[in-house]
């Protein structure tokens, strides 16, 4: 995988050089520096783009308290960045509207790391992972699958909206953006070998994949069948750490007996769904259907989330420990 290190002159080159074709045979790779003290935070957003609306200026606005508070290094977005259906064209003023006249706080003015999502989808997806939205605002970076590399900790973005059958045989009165993707078949057996060729040559300590889509949900869309069945079993093979997603619009953490990856929802960007949970198991650690967001404060050690609400208020918190390395090269493991 070919590594760059984030920078205006080489984030560019990077950016122009995903569209010098239509494939690509690896996940590109981007590098992150961590804090001297050797720590990194970030927070977390998901299906946030409605220009203001539905409480997504108040979900920002307490984003970029919390990012001054913890001196964020960058922001994560888990998809569906724009509402209802993507952006119409790089002309398209939902950029300005939704995103860089909403996300105004100093604390706010970092590298923005997304994916995209169902709804990005229905629009022109091109448009979203160009180049030229990076002239635009240099915060902003969309790319279908990446890797991010922070010394001590990789994330693997992953394109999750072609592995879901439905949009490609019911898709309803939509009309999905499949440039880039068709032939569909290949293009996830090719991401999937990708992704797992990536885990497999990761040395970091953490290992965090980011996608939009569910693999363990108690809200509205439930589990997404298709990466459950055909992406899960790659990144427990290759010792994931945590799963972070969007697509629903809550806030919520499971913890089950069958993986030992942590689920982690950030989806209250704006619009939430109040009242839509369909089970309640002791899987479930943390559930809220409201607006919000989540944050992640990382050292070589130890993983520490939060998740907070409109006002601030910290909801749900968990963390763990990884103090050191066996003689087998497995990791000791703490949870809190």
């Amino acid at each position: 995988m070919v590594a760059v290190r984030i920078g205006p002159v080489l984030a560019m080159a990077l950016l122009v050089a995903m569209f010098s074709g239509p494939c690509r045979s690896e996940l590109e790779r981007l590098e992150h520096p961590i804090a001297a003290d050797g720590s990194l935070s970030f927070l977390v957003v998901g299906d946030w783009g409605r220009r203001g609306s539905y409480n997504q200026s108040a979900v920002a606005l307490k984003m970029g308290v919390m990012g001054e508070k913890l001196n964020v290094d960058f922001i994560i977005s888990t998809g569906d960045n724009f509402y209802d259906d993507g952006l119409t064209s790089l002309e398209d003023p939902a950029f300005n509207e939704s995103f860089s006249r909403i996300y105004t706080a100093d604390s706010l003015q970092k590298q923005w790391y997304s994916v995209l999502g169902n709804h990005d989808y229905r629009g022109d997806v091109l448009a979203q992972l160009s180049p030229v939205l990076w002239k635009i605002d240099r915060r902003w970076l969309c790319l279908r699958s990446f890797v991010l590399n922070a010394e001590m900790v990789d994330f693997f973005f992953v394109d999750t909206t072609p592995f879901v059958d439905k949009y490609f045989t019911d898709p309803e009165d939509h009309a999905y953006d499949w440039r880039g993707v068709l032939p569909r078949k290949a293009y996830i057996s090719n991401l999937l070998k990708d992704v797992d060729m990536a885990l497999k040559e990761s040395r970091a300590k953490w290992k965090i994949v980011v996608g939009h889509h569910t693999m363990q949900s108690a809200g509205h869309h439930g589990n997404t069948n298709e990466i459950v069945a055909q992406l899960l079993p790659i990144l427990e093979e290759n010792g994931v750490d945590l799963y972070i997603n969007g697509h629903e619009h809550c806030l919520q953490h499971i913890s089950t007996s069958h993986s030992p990856i942590q689920f982690l929802t950030s989806g209250g960007g704006s619009k939430a769904w109040r009242g839509d949970i369909s089970w309640t198991k002791p899987d479930l650690k943390f559930y809220y259907d409201g607006q919000g967001f989540m944050s992640m404060e990382m050292t070589e050690a130890r993983v520490d989330i939060a998740f907070y609400d409109i006002f601030g208020n910290v909801l749900h918190t968990w963390g763990a420990s990884k103090p050191s390395f066996s003689v087998t090269g497995e990791n000791s493991r703490t949870v809190y």
